[in-house]
């Protein structure tokens, strides 16, 4: 791996966790994961510019000639451009979504041109950039459930309640708005990690070209899931329903997920193979 494939690679990744800062600020506001989110993309932008800086030395001109510095320096301008607006617009979706395009600019660059200008045949291609989904997918898993357990833990105390039951299950568990609320946090960690995930994955699929991979259960479960999520936070903004109801659409998206994870058996995508 040559020195620029490295330095492309932790960008991508440094990128990543900006995006999971920036996502889960947005989702609910919190100034210490937006710093965080902006530190790690001080961090993308400083390296770039250092790559861009080295190959303008070492070919006395500004790489500026071929698909893969196109991208590159697109998103080098997309940094910037939300730098300013997130310092003097102060327009946080704003900034969010540049990045993400960002973001997708940077991997389909990695994968159609991963530093020759030519894409190598095979999933090996994407390898990197799969280790990176996959361990996503997996804490994003991880954090589901999390929230689907103090979901079902909030139903069978409000349950309890509801009957005036008291008794030492009852005394040891937490109170429902604290079950609720790590239900909540739960998700809003989960789901950046998810969408991030399948930003990663989509742009893995359109590299190799295997578009059918779209229509894969796989794919279809994961989406499905997210879109339950993300409707989860919208209903959840708007108080259309009470915190009962929240707890059962917590459950509801896990089992899409269950199901998501089941459908490996039959994905194209991800198969039971050992690795």
């Amino acid at each position: 791996m040559t020195l620029f494939n490295l330095l492309y690679d932790i960008i991508i990744y440094l990128y990543a966790l900006s995006l999971l800062f920036y996502f889960s600020d947005c989702i609910r506001r919190n100034p210490r994961a937006k710093r965080t989110g902006t530190g790690f993309l001080v961090l993308v932008f400083i390296i770039q510019l250092a790559s861009i800086t080295i190959r303008t030395v070492e070919e006395k001109t500004l790489p500026l000639f071929s698909t893969y510095d196109f991208f590159f320096f697109l998103t080098f301008i997309l940094i910037l451009i939300s730098f300013f607006i997130e310092r003097v617009l102060k327009t946080d979706y704003a900034v969010l979504l540049l990045n993400v395009i960002g973001f997708c600019a940077m991997v389909q660059n990695r994968l159609h041109s991963p530093g020759e200008g030519a894409l190598p045949s095979g999933w090996d291609t994407v390898h990197g950039l799969l280790i990176l989904h996959v361990a996503l997918a997996n804490l994003s898993f991880a954090f589901y459930t999390v929230a689907a357990v103090f979901a079902a833990m909030y139903l069978f105390l409000h349950r309890k309640l509801k009957q005036k039951k008291w008794d030492n299950t009852v005394r040891r568990l937490p109170s429902l708005e604290s079950m609720e609320r790590y239900t909540y946090t739960s998700m809003l960690i989960g789901t950046p990690l998810l969408i991030v995930s399948l930003i990663v994955a989509l742009m893995s699929i359109f590299a190799e070209g295997r578009y059918m991979l779209l229509l894969d259960l796989k794919v279809v479960f994961t989406l499905l899931a997210l879109c339950v999520y993300i409707a989860y936070f919208a209903t959840r903004h708007m108080r259309n329903y009470s915190a009962v109801v929240m707890a059962r659409w917590a459950i509801a998206g896990y089992v899409v997920f269950i199901l998501n994870f089941v459908a490996n058996t039959w994905s194209a995508f991800h198969q039971w193979v050992g690795v």
